[in-house]
């Protein structure tokens, strides 16, 4: 209770300050991080190495890296860039089924329409001529709409 007593008055124009003070922040760099990330950022460029074009092996990468200091074995590698993959794709399905399915009601509303005006386009015989034939075609292609 006696530190309140003691502490310095805080104004509205302090918390302010103080407000955008903290707003202005940055996130700071990290200098360490996880194996995963690491291969998130390495990934095209580990996939472009291990492709049939360059023809290096995961555990070839891994001693490339060891190098380095990145001591991850090479089924390691190859499984986060594994992962990596199948997340991206995940991402990308979750993605697609949201234009996809718009897509597939527009196509939808679309065929709709071309039915309709195929429907109007059928000729109806004036009612000076008595044929009934054509009549019940329009009729027809009317209800399946």
């Amino acid at each position: 209770m006696s530190e309140h007593q003691n502490s310095e008055v805080i104004t509205k124009e302090k918390i302010d300050k103080a407000i955008n003070l903290l707003k202005e922040q940055k996130p700071k760099e990290r200098e360490d991080v996880s194996d995963r990330e690491a291969i998130r950022k390495m990934r095209r460029y580990i996939e472009k190495l291990t492709s049939d074009k360059y023809g290096y092996t995961y555990d070839e990468v891994s001693e490339m890296l060891k190098g380095l200091g990145i001591n991850l074995a090479g089924s390691r590698i190859k499984y986060l860039v594994g992962e990596l993959k199948k997340s991206s794709r995940r991402s990308q399905k979750a993605s697609d089924n949201g234009s996809s399915t718009s897509v597939k009601g527009a196509i939808e509303n679309q065929s709709a329409v071309v039915e309709s005006s195929k429907a109007e386009k059928i000729p109806v015989k004036s009612t000076r001529d008595k044929s009934k034939k054509q009549q019940p075609a329009a009729q027809e292609t009317e209800a399946k709409s």
